[in-house]
């Protein structure tokens, strides 16, 4: 094997895979000495027996060690190590609320406190968007600092509001960050240089978020907890940002996710009337296995439609992505009508 490739993707990769495996165990023996558990109750808990939290503090801790291991590759010229700061700071900010958060249960609007610190981190240390794609040819370049930092804020914020939310079946959330980790590597290898540091960025989250899903697939052995949930949008919103604003590409592998959660927003909001932290079973995920799938089946149809419509950004430009996300949404239509169908059909 070519020494340069083993380098930049094989050893980060497989590194962050033994390390993230070697952690978890670490931090699952550590959640369950203090009993920091998450108990089985009424509502969106539907595991039955007490499963030991902090689980994001073992990938957070793999992607930090990795970093400092590869800093040299990951600092290409375009990446500056103050983004690296970034994103040792703001998860670090993730780590605390989460662990508050499992510990003691924060109300709401003491949690979004610390998603708020993370986000206001990035663009503290300066990461800025300079320019968005523009759908019918060319970009958008976006001039004023301001405009920048409130586009990088609310994009990590709803990022980091995808993954918290989407965090409902055992191994949904960490497979769906292996799976978009991958897209993105895949995506730096069509559209960025070659041997870039966000490849190996997003190696790394891939090979951590693995190796903590093989303990987190059904039945789990550990939960993400809040901080875990967070940091893997922060890390997918972050590296977004850096591989030359990719948002749209983002958007589109995580467009299942991102539309759930925007409908149950809306419909919490403007429908029922109530705060949208306010937990139910109205998700996607939950209504899958209301329709009859098991966790399995339902956990697996949703890393299937991230596959499917994550793969068509590889090769398509950005007026082909507006078009996919047209088509994801007339998917989730679909499956929309076919849940309604099948829960009438049942007894």
């Amino acid at each position: 094997m070519d020494k340069v490739i083993f380098l930049h993707y094989v050893l980060p990769f497989l590194g962050a895979l033994m390390v993230g495996l070697i952690l978890t165990v670490l931090v699952k023996k550590f959640a369950e000495s203090r009993q920091i558990v998450d108990k089985p109750s009424a509502g969106r808990k539907i595991h039955q027996r007490p499963i030991p939290l902090l689980g994001g503090l073992a990938v957070y801790l793999t992607v930090l060690l990795l970093i400092m291991v590869f800093r040299d590759y990951i600092l290409d010229g375009r990446i500056l190590p103050q983004y690296l700061l970034a994103i040792g700071l703001g998860g670090f900010l993730l780590m605390i609320g989460g662990y508050l958060d499992d510990r003691f249960g924060l109300k709401p609007y003491l949690s979004i406190l610390w998603p708020v610190l993370a986000a206001l981190a990035v663009v503290a240390f300066g990461l800025e968007i300079k320019y968005i794609s523009n759908p019918l040819g060319g970009v958008i370049n976006i001039t004023s600092g301001l405009l920048s930092a409130l586009v990088i804020f609310f994009w990590l914020m709803g990022m980091m509001y995808t993954t918290k939310l989407l965090d409902g079946l055992d191994g949904l959330v960490a497979g769906v960050t292996v799976i978009a980790a991958v897209i993105l590597f895949c995506v730096s290898l069509f559209w960025d240089v070659d041997q870039s540091g966000t490849s190996l960025l997003a190696l790394i989250l891939a090979g951590a978020a693995l190796g903590f899903l093989i303990f987190n697939f059904y039945p789990a052995k550990i939960f993400l907890g809040e901080g875990g949930s967070t940091f893997l949008g922060f890390m997918l919103g972050v590296l977004a940002i850096i591989s030359g604003a990719k948002i749209a590409t983002t958007l589109l592998i995580m467009g299942i996710p991102v539309l759930d959660v925007s409908w149950v927003i809306y419909r919490r909001l403007f429908k029922e009337k109530r705060s949208i932290f306010l937990g139910d079973q109205q998700h996607l995920h939950f209504q899958l296995l209301a329709a009859g799938l098991n966790q399995r089946q339902a956990v697996f149809l949703l890393y299937f439609l991230t596959l499917l419509f994550g793969s068509v950004a590889i090769f398509q430009q950005t007026s082909g992505k507006i078009l996919s996300l047209a088509v994801l949404i007339l998917v989730m239509f679909g499956i929309a009508l076919i849940i309604a169908r099948k829960q009438k059909k049942r007894p």
